[in-house]
């Protein structure tokens, strides 16, 4: 079994936003957005349909990262 650092507060990301320079935040998984209860299905029954083909595979969990100072997102695999 894997599990997400990020997820499972571990670990924090650092990723500066390419547009200005700020650090982006990371509002979680890409997975939770999709419907109301997305947040509370499978999450690797969800990987089949997350438009990432190899997330499953490869144990990555997509995180979808927004800039607070210009509104820029951006997914990242995060290695489980």
């Amino acid at each position: 079994m894997t599990l997400c650092p990020l997820c499972n507060g571990l670990h924090n990301i650092h990723i500066t936003c390419p547009n200005c320079n700020n650090e982006m935040e990371d509002t979680g998984k890409v997975m939770d957005y999709y419907d109301d209860y997305s947040p509370y299905e499978d999450t690797n029954t969800l990987k089949k349909v997350d438009g990432f083909p190899n997330s499953l595979k490869n144990g990555g969990c997509p995180h979808l990262l927004r800039c607070p100072s210009c509104g820029h997102d951006e997914v990242v695999l995060i290695k489980e």
